[in-house]
């Protein structure tokens, strides 16, 4: 699904799962719609188990805390899988590529 948020000029792009939790979420910010944030749940949980939380927070973000349902002023619109991993890679690959 995706959602713009105005206050931010950013656009939310998440993968959810079937209970609404976002299990993979890219961030877009700006006219030049410049990832932000690619953040896995399983990646993050694997980070936070390892000790390397804040590691992995800096460099791809975090996930939404709350599940879809429960999220307020956001309008999502739904995704097909192979649009939000058109996304995914080159948003990855570009927060990847930046000096840590």
């Amino acid at each position: 699904m995706r959602c713009y948020w105005d206050e931010e000029d950013t656009w939310f792009y998440s993968e959810v799962d079937a209970e609404g939790w976002v299990i993979r979420q890219v961030e877009l910010e700006g006219p030049e719609l410049t990832p932000i944030a690619a953040a896995s749940l399983a990646e993050w949980q694997r980070a936070r188990d390892a000790g390397r939380l804040d590691e992995y927070d800096s460099r791809f973000g975090i996930t939404a805390e709350l599940p879809v349902s429960e999220w307020e002023g956001h309008d999502p619109k739904q995704l097909t899988f192979e649009e939000f991993e058109e996304l995914w890679g080159p948003a990855r690959r570009q927060i990847a590529s930046r000096p840590s």
